[in-house]
């Protein structure tokens, strides 16, 4: 392939010829070509709230600190407090700028006494990992970027958890497994038992992978962290046992999928300009840990009084509002600008327009009847609460 001169060559992800094989459309994402969709945007969406999808996110970053003060260093670099989650356990967390703005939006996993593995969104990757480098300087942790050497391989969808406990090849290996009996059932006693944003060390076909249950579907699934040159057998095996239950997903269901279950995406509901309370994530930065991280000041002072803040909107029809579209009190001549929308879509699930936007803090009551300027017709779209879908537990 050619790249403009002086642009960084597209990276291709270690499944790149697996996708290819199976007809995939590929779309240029932070610099990396995915696969937006196989088939059909609806039937992939579908897929996972029905059965399961299995989705390749080899494009996110995943960044390891590792050192006595790993914890001091993450405590003092993000909004949660990260030296409180035991081994095995997943925490989503925040970066923030000194003045409280969103970097990125992070999962974090404690994966040993000493070690955690930061997880941040493609991209922003070498934001983050120069970022966690800057602010772990006093501290006694080496910080180092892994992404190159971790595939990311997610099943999501309320038949994920069979097709992996079908899946031949598993077993379980390391510190964080729970003990279980002696057997070649300890892998289905393992993901039986873990619980929501966890995680444990196994083995696929006697190689580590990590195994974690997070999601970002809204539906219950699995995430798959191994290393590049095992993913394709890997991908293949869970394919062959999934058969029909298990579809190949791209981007584009994955972006429908995360806007019903409410999710924010940075870029579009996150931002270096957004504080986490407009975003309705003030309950992540814990303020109530001791001492001080970067960020604390402004989080303290909060949002000007004025300030955007995110809601979802529901409407009626087939006109879905998009990213970017203009939000008003009216739809008349004298009608105001409130706000504008950072996600949406026509629900496949729903089977009517839903978004994201940014309003005033004044229109953003709930029930509150507002109008989106959908290519120049003001559509009528009423404040509801988030998330638009919820799956059965």
């Amino acid at each position: 392939m050619t790249n403009e001169p002086g642009t960084a060559p597209e990276r291709l992800s270690p499944l790149d010829a697996v996708h290819r094989e199976a007809g995939a459309s590929f779309t240029d994402f932070a610099g990396w070509q995915m696969p937006v969709r196989y088939s059909s945007d609806l039937a992939e969406h579908h897929a996972v709230r029905t059965a399961a999808g299995i989705f390749d996110l080899s494009h996110m970053g995943e960044i390891v600190l590792i050192g006595p003060e790993a914890a001091a260093a993450l405590d003092f670099a993000l909004a949660g407090k990260l030296s409180a989650i035991e081994i095995g356990q997943a925490k989503y967390s925040l970066l923030l700028a000194e003045d409280g703005g969103i970097i990125d939006d992070l999962v974090v996993y404690r994966t040993g006494d000493d070690r955690y593995m930061v997880v941040a969104n493609a991209s922003n990757v070498g934001i983050v990992a120069d970022e966690l480098r800057a602010r772990a300087a006093g501290f006694d942790t080496i910080v180092s970027d892994e992404s190159d050497d971790v595939a990311l391989i997610a099943v999501q969808g309320p038949d994920a958890r069979a097709v992996l406990l079908e899946t031949p090849g598993f077993g379980v290996d390391g510190p964080g497994a729970a003990p279980t009996h002696n057997g070649a059932d300890d892998f289905d006693v393992q993901l039986e038992a873990i619980k929501y944003y966890r995680a444990f060390p196994a083995t696929f076909e006697g190689e580590p992978v990590l195994v974690a249950r997070t999601g970002y579907t809204g539906e219950d699934g699995f995430e798959l962290y191994v290393a590049p040159e095992r993913a394709t057998r890997l991908w293949r095996a869970l394919v062959e046992t999934g058969g029909p239950r298990l579809t190949p997903c791209g981007l584009a269901s994955r972006d429908t999928l995360r806007l019903e279950a409410g999710m924010p995406l940075y870029g579009h509901e996150l931002s270096r300009d957004i504080l986490p309370v407009q975003a309705s994530l003030g309950r992540v930065v814990a303020l109530a840990k001791p001492g001080d991280f970067v960020g604390r000041a402004a989080i303290e002072q909060g949002p000007a009084a004025d300030a955007p803040v995110l809601v979802g909107l529901a409407a009626d029809g087939r006109r879905a509002p998009r990213a970017g579209y203009e939000v008003f009190d009216g739809d008349g001549e004298s009608a105001t600008r409130v706000g504008v929308v950072t996600s949406g879509a026509l629900s496949p699930t729903l089977g009517h327009p839903i978004a994201m936007a940014s309003v005033s803090p004044a229109a953003a009551e709930a029930g509150t009847e507002l109008f989106v300027d959908v290519r120049g017709t003001r559509i009528a779209a009423s404040i509801v609460a988030l998330p638009f879908y919820k799956r059965n537990a």
